[in-house]
Order: C-alpha cells, then sequence, then structure tokens
C-alpha cells in the first residue's frame, strides 16, 4: 500500500558510469511507489565530463553536493580512463572530504537459496560491518623510489589516528543491541594495532551492557565461512572492512545484493551506493541487479529518518527475491528494469 508522505529532502543523484547509470533509476522508482517525498537533482559526473574537463567534480557541482541532505551513488569507473586520480577524485573526496568516516555494510540473507552455505541456520545471517572509512591504507600517502627500475622500492602507509579510531568504535557500540566484534591484526602490526587495541578498550568500558570479542583479521574471515550467523557488529578498519564485507556479501548472495552507506553521524551528511562496481562486462545490456542499489536506497531514507518507509523497501525486495522475481545473478530471468518493477509494484498494492 502506499505510503504517508515525509518531509521533503533534497537528494543530489550520481549515477556515474557503467552499471550505476542503470541501477540508480530502478532505485529512485522504487523511492517513489514508496511515497518517498525527496527533491532528486542529477549531476553530471561521470567519465565523459572528466574526459571534456579533466575535473572530476567540477567545483559547482561540488558545492551543491556539499549541501545536500543525502547523495545517491552509482559507481564511478570507466575502461576508458586508467587514471587513479578519477576515482580518487569522485568517490575518494567525497568521503574524504565529507568526512564520511563510517561504511556501514549490512549482510542480510533474505532466502535460503542464495546462501552458497550449507547449513540449516543459514537464513538467520543478519549482520552489519563498520568500517572505518577515512584513514587506513587508504589516504594514498606514500610513494615509489627508482620507479620502473629493478631496486624500486614501494611504500604505502596505513594511517591510523586516535580520533578516527575512536570514533568508528563510538558509533558501532551505538549501533550495537548486543555484542560487538573488533577485528584487526595486532599481532602483525603492532602500532596501528596497539592503538586500537587500547581505544578498544577504553570505548569498550563505556558500554558495558554490550558484549564484546576480538579477532584477528584472518580468525575472522575463518568463523564467517564457519558460521557468520555468530556475528551481529564487526567493527574494523578501512582495508579490512573492505575486504570482510565482500566476503559477506557473497554469504548472502553476491554483490549484486550489497548495499552500503557512507555517513558522518555528527553533520548527518551520507552517501549511499551498491557495492558491485561499474560491472563494464555486462553493463548497458539490461541484466545488470538493481537490488543493491534498491536496498542502498532504503539505507538512504533510513538515514534520514524514515524508517516506515526504509522497512516497507527492505519488506517488497524480499516478496520479490523469494518469489523469483529477480535477475539471472539470483536464479531469475528479469531485466534490470522488470525487477525495479517488481518491487515497486509490491510497495503500491
Amino acid at each position: 500500500m502506499r505510503r504517508k508522505p515525509h518531509l521533503r529532502n533534497h537528494i543530489a543523484v550520481l549515477p556515474c558510469d557503467g552499471a550505476g547509470k542503470e541501477v540508480v533509476p530502478e532505485a529512485i522508482k522504487v523511492l517513489s511507489a514508496a511515497g518517498a517525498e525527496l527533491e532528486f537533482q542529477d549531476y553530471d559526473v561521470n567519465a565523459d565530463q572528466y574526459l571534456r574537463s579533466g575535473q572530476p567534480i567540477p567545483a559547482a557541482v561540488w558545492s551543491d553536493l556539499q549541501k545536500a541532505d543525502a547523495i545517491l551513488f552509482g559507481a564511478v569507473g570507466d575502461p576508458r580512463v586508467d587514471d587513479a586520480a578519477y576515482l580518487a577524485g569522485v568517490l575518494l573526496r567525497l568521503r574524504f572530504e565529507l568526512d564520511l568516516y563510517v561504511n556501514l555494510r549490512p549482510a542480510k540473507l533474505y532466502d535460503d537459496r542464495l546462501s552458497p552455505l550449507r547449513r540449516e541456520d543459514r537464513r538467520k545471517i543478519d549482520l552489519l560491518i563498520v568500517r572505518e572509512n577515512t584513514e587506513g591504507l587508504y589516504v594514498g600517502m606514500g610513494g615509489r623510489f627508482k620507479k620502473g627500475t629493478e631496486q624500486e622500492v614501494a611504500v604505502q602507509e596505513d594511517l591510523n589516528t586516535y580520533l578516527g579510531v575512536t570514533r568508528i568504535l563510538d558509533y558501532a557500540f551505538q549501533a550495537a543491541k548486543g555484542e560487538v566484534v573488533m577485528v584487526d591484526k595486532a599481532n602483525a602490526m603492532t602500532y596501528a594495532g596497539a592503538l586500537w587495541q587500547q581505544q578498544w578498550k577504553a570505548v569498550a568500558k563505556k558500554h558495558p551492557k554490550i558484549k564484546t570479542r576480538h579477532l584477528y583479521v584472518d580468525a575472522a574471515a575463518m568463523q564467517l565461512v564457519r558460521d557468520p550467523t555468530q556475528f551481529e557488529v564487526i567493527v574494523t578498519g578501512n582495508l579490512f572492512g573492505d575486504i570482510l564485507s565482500d566476503l559477506t556479501a557473497e554469504l548472502i548472495g553476491g554483490m549484486g545484493i550489497a548495499p552500503s552507506g557512507n555517513i558522518n553521524p555528527e553533520s548527518k551528511r551520507g552517501l549511499f551506493e551498491p557495492v558491485h562496481g561499474t560491472a563494464p562486462d555486462i553493463a548497458g545490456r539490461g541484466v545488470v541487479n538493481p537490488i543493491g542499489a534498491i536496498l542502498s536506497a532504503s539505507m538512504m531514507v533510513r538515514h534520514l529518518g524514515h524508517n516506515e518507509m526504509a522497512n516497507a523497501i527492505e519488506g517488497a525486495v524480499e516478496s520479490a527475491i523469494r518469489a523469483g522475481e529477480c535477475t539471472r545473478d539470483l536464479g531469475g530471468s528479469l531485466s534490470t528494469h522488470e525487477v525495479g518493477d517488481a518491487v515497486a509494484k509490491r510497495l503500491k498494492d
């Protein structure tokens, strides 16, 4: 049924490249079917624009993005652009300069048939990875010495700050109801690990009602494969969060179904995106799975305070998946557009 209208928010829409151009319109279609009264503004941020101007994000667009209530993002990257500055100038700039220090990667299994695990309890997979999003190896500190020679030395710095580590741990405890598992590699990364361990213990003391557990990242990966239902909230750094969240995505049906949110809890800014990337091998053929983008849109409206709407969208997605109304990667036969229609129809009925 149609939902009660909500206050209007301004949403900046950046489909960007490849599969992003196909899935973002389906997410907007579903939001409209759910009764979302949102103001959508599309922006010309993509490889075509970059090849014309040399600017990943034009100055006028950047000014608007800073004012938006949220950003609905597709995917960035194009085979024509062999330049790391493009990716860094779009997605990493948005994450770093808007200080979207929390990356949220939920993993919920909507139907048994989607998981590669062969366990009776796999339907109970429902966990959240809270990934530090503005530090670690992704800041780009380092360099290459004697580049192109047999004596070349490459250095990549792993940046961890007291503020960055503390605030992501704080958020994880706020997100948890029962237990938080902190993941690091302190036995090998002794300096960064010592800071994480120190602040983990300090923050945990402020949340005595929440159970805590620590795992090294290799052990965490093994435990996720053995029994992902044991986890509620996992908190970790940028690199390990990137890797583990892709693993959890595969446990629930693959990258096509995985949503994500990049948020700043204090400023309330947020960027929401599917994690499947531009998928150049299948983009433009109408077979890309839009579920990741639709669930990212659900995360966006929840972030904006519309919990009932977010629940309705998630329920419609689950209903469509269980009915087999999905793309080929989930065992169905529908096109990208038809999956969007199937989810939207459930919200209109």
